[in-house]
């Protein structure tokens, strides 16, 4: 008997969680536009991410050079 109510309760959750999904889908002529800036903000942000990296490299490689000099000053 407790069975029903789960399965119902479960059907009506994702009947809900379907419509919610469609509600987010853009439609009409905003939605090239949206699209578009969307793709910029991701693509500024893959830009900064690749910076940083960049810039975390050169630090490594720094210290590397001046790790091996210092080595071999001693050496």
């Amino acid at each position: 008997m407790k069975r029903i109510p789960a399965f119902l309760l479960l059907v009506a959750l994702s009947f809900a969680w379907s419509i919610s999904a469609k509600a987010q889908v853009f439609m009409g002529p905003d939605s090239a536009r949206r699209a578009q800036k969307a793709a910029a903000k991701e693509q500024k942000a893959q830009n900064k991410a690749a910076k940083k990296q960049q810039k975390a490299m050169q630090k490594y490689y720094k210290a590397q050079r001046k790790a091996a000099k210092r080595a071999q000053r001693h050496a």
